[in-house]
């Protein structure tokens, strides 16, 4: 049975990664986001087909989640060199081009056991996408089939109701009211 994430601390991790402008390499550990939030996502492999949806629009959202003290980090099983590679890639010829954002390397598949999105019969990860406060506690996950990509305005609006502090009815948006318990 799966155990439960959300409401507490997010699994530890330490991770190679390949930079977002595909000039090189370096290592990232969820202790380096203390004091920021930030939005974990995992991808099943490069050179697909919905992954570079999904991670180009994270990427050009960049700047959205910087002004909310956010830091992104995507995650698949594939080698460092592989995203380089791909970041490397022109978009027209099914790369990435140049991400905001660092690509980590999860070749033990380890880091996707402990966030529970590993398939191991296939040894790829689901799309798994977490959001962690700046204390380090898992906040909110979704995990959805590998044939449907997620939504970077979605991300975008639970991030701004979790930053808010209240209590944040459905379709909750910036701007609107949260509930009041009497």
């Amino acid at each position: 049975m799966a155990e439960r994430l959300v409401g507490k601390q997010a699994p530890d991790f330490t991770m190679e990664t390949a930079t977002g402008d595909g000039t090189g390499f370096g290592k990232v550990s969820l202790s380096d986001y203390k004091g920021k939030w930030l939005v974990l996502f995992f991808y099943p492999l490069d050179f697909t087909f919905v992954c570079p949806t999904e991670i180009t629009a994270l990427s050009y959202a960049a700047a959205q989640f910087k002004e909310l003290d956010t830091e992104i980090l995507g995650v698949s099983i594939d080698s460092i060199h592989t995203h380089k590679a791909w970041i490397n890639t022109p978009v027209n010829d099914n790369g990435l081009g140049k991400l905001e954002f660092p690509l980590a390397a999860d070749i033990t598949k380890s880091v996707a056991r402990d966030y529970g999105v590993l398939i191991e019969e296939e040894g790829i990860a689901l799309r798994g996408l977490f959001i962690i406060d700046p204390e380090g506690e898992l906040k909110y996950e979704v995990v959805n089939h590998n044939d449907v990509g997620r939504s970077v305005e979605e991300t975008l609006r639970v991030l701004q109701a979790l930053q808010s502090g209240g209590l944040c009815p459905m379709n909750w948006k910036p701007g609107d009211k949260n509930l009041v318990v009497k």
